[in-house]
């Protein structure tokens, strides 16, 4: 198996294959872009120097690929907003696309760049880029920065794998999409940890001081 499997990594059709799936994972999240870019450098890394050229037209298929699906998730949030299709109102994805909207709207670099290791994060948060006309400019590169971070944590974690397991090419592979599987959902906790801690900051009560004089929330003075 690890054989055929290295083979076919050398044909001209792996970083193609590659290359898809990271564009597909750009606006479809179930397509598995890290496990297959981390699975097919582990396999390359542990197989020897004569793959390192193969390593190389993964790496540069992911990044091209990742960026392009970017892009095409920014173009449909533009082009259909972010509540059309029946998917988009699902609880979980609505409150990505609330939870993205809010952060695009003051800090978008870095929303932008943090995305791309959140499951569905990324997704919402470039289709919303779109809806909300940040402009494409800023959007691109951006994007590109992104996908350059993420395939350069793709590398270390495929290198760390076939470092281990330098001597079993298929295992190197299966360890490391394990690892960048461990990875995600260390992110994803984060992620979900951070929004908890400030949301119960935003739930405390401000001080009477700091409060807001309360002739600006009710009586003639609201209209002013």
């Amino acid at each position: 198996m690890a054989d055929l499997l290295s083979s076919f990594l050398l044909t001209p059709w792996a970083p193609l294959l590659i290359l898809l799936f990271c564009f597909l994972d750009g606006f479809f999240p179930p397509v598995p872009s890290e496990t297959v870019v981390v699975g097919a450098l582990s396999l390359a890394f542990a197989t020897g120097p004569e793959a390192t050229p193969t390593a190389i037209l993964v790496l540069i298929a992911a990044g091209v690929g990742a960026a392009a699906g970017d892009s095409a998730a920014y173009a449909i949030g533009r082009r259909v907003g972010t509540e059309r299709w029946a998917w988009m109102r699902r609880p979980r994805v609505r409150s990505a696309f609330e939870w993205a909207g809010e952060r695009l709207a003051s800090r978008p670099a870095v929303y932008l760049l943090v995305a791309r290791y959140i499951p569905v994060g990324r997704v919402a948060v470039n289709m919303t880029a779109g809806a909300t006309r940040l402009p494409y400019r800023r959007f691109l590169p951006l994007s590109l920065v992104a996908a350059v971070c993420w395939v350069a944590l793709s590398a270390v974690i495929a290198s760390v794998a076939s470092a281990w397991l330098g001597h079993s090419p298929l295992l190197a592979a299966l360890v490391g999409i394990a690892l960048s599987i461990v990875v995600g959902v260390l992110i994803d906790l984060a992620a979900r940890l951070v929004r908890r801690a400030r949301g119960r900051g935003a739930a405390v009560p401000a001080p009477a001081s700091e409060a807001e004089p309360e002739f600006v929330k009710t009586g003639a003075g609201a209209e002013l």
